[in-house]
């Protein structure tokens, strides 16, 4: 089966995230989620990428970032993943036993206006979601936590935000998405789909080639027409 399509855009805003295999844990303690932002940091250094938001949780990830050239958000989450899974193998005396991610990474365009602050929030409160914290900004792992310390510690890891940040902002991410915003996130996820208004939507989906995002999954059903019972004169 061939791989769905995936862009890569320099500019372009995009969500890209990663599943342990099985969705099994790929962050057992803390260090495991220090080594993690330490591999992110030096793959940042090499790849022209900007991050703007992420989170790290027991079994995935998710980040939300911006290639400065086209084809790097690939390179840069190709060497992540390539440098995080020797360096789990390595350290639990797993290599040979299976994979670490289930598949490669899943990302998917996002509209630069609204949008993007819904994604932000999103991944921000993926720990808050999960019953992991009580507030969103207590997950260590993640931007937000990150946002509230002067100045941001070592390793260094995010840039400035392109687009202005709402006010209240740790407020925003701390109150639920409504149901519609999560569906959309969640399919776009899945799909690959791009997340925006209907019209950018249709657009970045033709000039990038995403149109098989938008269709329904499974086989289409194919209606076979019955021979005609009428005869011939």
């Amino acid at each position: 089966m061939p791989r769905p399509p995936r862009a890569d855009e320099a500019g372009g805003f995009y969500h890209a995230l990663n599943r342990g295999n099985l969705r099994a844990d790929i962050f057992h303690k803390d260090a495991d989620f220090a080594v993690f932002e330490r591999i992110l940091h030096e793959a940042l250094q090499i790849h022209q990428v900007e991050l703007y938001a992420y989170q790290l949780m027991p079994n995935h990830y998710h980040l939300v970032l911006r290639p400065l050239i086209d084809g790097e958000m690939s390179r840069l989450m190709g060497w992540v993943g390539g440098a995080h899974t020797m360096r789990y193998h390595a350290h639990y005396h797993t290599s040979g036993l299976g994979h670490v991610y289930q598949q490669r990474y899943k990302s998917f365009p996002i509209q630069d206006d609204d949008h993007f602050f819904v994604v932000c929030r999103y991944v921000e409160r993926n720990a808050l979601r999960a019953g992991l914290v009580e507030r969103a900004e207590h997950w260590r792992w993640g931007s937000l936590w990150r946002l509230l310390q002067s100045p941001e510690p070592n390793p260094k890891l995010l840039s400035p935000w392109p687009l202005a940040r709402l006010p209240r902002w740790v407020q925003r991410v701390n109150e639920p998405l409504s149901q519609s915003e999560l569906d959309a996130v969640r399919l776009s996820a899945q799909r690959g789909r791009p997340l925006g208004d209907d019209g950018w939507v249709e657009t970045i989906a033709r000039r990038l080639n995403l149109e098989s995002t938008m269709r329904p999954r499974g086989r289409q059903k194919v209606r076979v027409q019955q021979p005609s019972t009428i005869k011939e004169a």
